[in-house]
């Protein structure tokens, strides 16, 4: 494998380059997971949040980078997902399983995406984040998603596509 040339590199986002070919990095993780978590009463559980690189607000699932900080430094790709539910839902998730590992943008980036699904939810705190982020928790029925989530985009917000991925992999929807 080439070793990149860098062209930019900070604390977080480093541009790279290899051959003619552009392509940006997180110096401090390669990968990233997103959670499916669905409640007893059928509710999926969705996070809003403000995305400066998109100038609105996104509705996701729960997520987050693997090994970013310190003190998450070899924690696995599973204890990372159940970590970021909990800080950002307040759920605790009785099991959970991977659902997919795949290149989060190809063209673009080397970050790995892994898609989990939560079961067994346990609600023990509101959730929220940690400090710095402000992430709006949304209980949303299954059977109301698409409406909901078509009344968001009409509001002016986003819709990541990671929703429709985890519940498509999860069996939820065909």
């Amino acid at each position: 494998m080439p070793v990149p040339e860098i062209l930019l590199e900070t604390q977080w986002l480093g541009l790279y380059r290899i051959g003619n070919w552009d392509f940006v990095r997180r110096p401090n993780a390669e990968a990233c997971v997103g959670i499916l978590a669905i409640t007893p009463a059928e509710e999926i559980i969705l996070v809003e949040q403000f995305r400066i690189p998109m100038q609105r607000r996104v509705i996701e699932i729960p997520a987050g980078l693997v090994g970013d900080e310190p003190e998450f430094a070899g924690e696995s790709l599973a204890e990372t997902a159940r970590r970021e539910l909990l800080e950002e839902t307040g759920y605790r998730a009785g099991s959970i399983h991977q659902l997919i590992a795949t290149p989060t943008s190809a063209g673009m980036s080397s970050e790995f995406t892994y898609l989990f699904h939560a079961t067994d939810l346990v609600r023990e705190t509101e959730g929220g984040g940690v400090a710095g982020e402000a992430i709006t928790v949304h209980h949303v029925p299954l059977a109301e998603l698409r409406s909901w989530l078509a009344t968001q985009e009409a509001d002016g917000k986003l819709v990541d596509f990671k929703i429709h991925s985890a519940l498509w992999l999860a069996g939820v929807i065909a």
